[in-house]
């Protein structure tokens, strides 16, 4: 039965449902207990569940990091949250060179079932050092798994995705989310990490997009439609697997490619999708490929700059418009 539910309420019902079924499932990060969450995901939870299952870390992401991965290692299902994207680089040793590379290191004999959550994005005048959006770093390596929930109904089932599986979850979820509405039912079941959505069908142009950017494709696409421009809209849901099926399938009906990144372009996800449509379907464009990324500078403090850089509705509906005038 589907209800409606805040972005961040319907984490923490999966979080709730997580630790009372399981009681190797324990919460871990900075003011996660007390406070109740840098974004309010964990508010009550100590209250309910105690401290040894809410654990509020001290202030080093390595240390908190690696005790999560020692005791995936022994046979927990540790939760660490990290307070946002950018501080989990003090972490990226310990989930480089232990969480994602421990199983082939033994050889099969350790597994980490580690579940990394983190806020990701900019939007909110928090700066650059709290803003960026890294999750296409992470889907580099290998070892790794990358989620990256829009809706609520991905908020909510990704969690027990997550700790289903034996291997090391990263979940990005964008700070601009988490006081979105949307509808969620609890029964429904869920769609398998990997696998991509095609939310909006279309016949003209493949908008292939992750994240808050989702809801800004659509926006375009609706705008787009007054032009008589039929977008297909796609939500990655995941970077690491990509789901190159749903993307190749949208480019042979549409043949032509846009691709909507809050990530910085060089080097990023938007140009790793980009190299598997030219290596797995160059010949159904029709036009050259294109990207909306963020602009290429450390986040801006002041709102009107922080809002030119990252992608939004009218740089998507330009970009389209331009890929639909090539020949």
């Amino acid at each position: 039965m589907s209800e409606t539910a805040i972005y961040r309420e319907a984490i923490r019902s999966a979080l709730i449902e997580a630790i009372e079924k399981d009681e190797r499932v324990f919460l871990v990060g900075e003011d996660v207990g007390r406070y109740g969450g840098s974004y309010a995901v964990s508010k009550g939870l100590l209250k309910r569940f105690g401290a040894e299952r809410i654990i509020d870390a001290p202030l080093s992401e390595s240390a908190f990091t690696g005790a999560g991965i020692g005791a995936a290692i022994n046979g927990m299902r540790p939760i660490v949250e990290i307070m946002t994207v950018n501080f989990s680089l003090l972490a990226l040793d310990q989930i480089m060179n232990n969480a994602a590379s421990l199983f082939h290191m033994s050889g099969g004999q350790f597994n980490v079932p580690l579940v990394i959550r983190m806020a990701t994005g900019g939007g909110k005048q928090l700066g650059a050092q709290h803003s960026h959006s890294l999750e296409g770093w992470y889907a580099h390596i290998p070892g790794l798994k990358i989620l990256t929930p829009a809706t609520v109904q991905d908020a909510y089932d990704m969690i027990a995705l997550a700790l289903r599986d034996p291997n090391p979850v990263l979940i990005f979820e964008n700070a601009l989310l988490y006081n979105m509405k949307g509808e969620l039912d609890r029964e429904l079941k869920a769609v398998e990490i990997g696998k991509a959505l095609v939310h909006r069908q279309g016949k003209d142009i493949s908008i292939i997009t992750y994240g808050i950017s989702l809801f800004k494709a659509l926006e375009a696409a609706k705008l787009l439609s007054k032009e008589g421009i039929d977008a297909d809209v796609i939500d990655l849901r995941s970077l690491r697997p990509l789901d190159d099926e749903t993307i190749m399938n949208s480019v042979k009906k549409t043949h032509r490619v846009l691709i909507v990144d809050e990530g910085w372009k060089s080097g990023s996800i938007s140009a790793e999708i980009m190299a598997r449509i030219n290596e797995q379907a160059f010949y159904e464009l029709d036009a050259p490929m294109a990207r909306v990324c963020s602009e290429e500078v450390p986040f801006p403090y002041a709102n009107h700059l922080e809002q030119a850089a990252i992608p939004q509705s009218e740089k998507i509906v330009a970009a389209a418009q331009k890929v639909m005038e090539e020949l």
